[in-house]
């Protein structure tokens, strides 16, 4: 099954996050939210976040 360009960076920016290796933009500080995570990773796919239905 292939991913998505946007799919595959995704993956691999929340595989730096569950290793401890993500940086907070350009700063040495590492990420700790799962949240902000996904939002670095939505961004650099060029991505949105799915909104959720009422």
């Amino acid at each position: 099954m292939k991913k998505a360009k946007g799919a595959k960076k995704v993956a691999k920016v929340m595989r730096e996050f569950k290793k401890g290796e993500l940086n907070i933009g350009k700063s040495a500080k590492k990420v700790k939210s799962r949240k902000q995570a996904v939002a670095i990773a939505l961004s650099e796919a060029g991505m949105s976040k799915k909104k959720k239905k009422k």
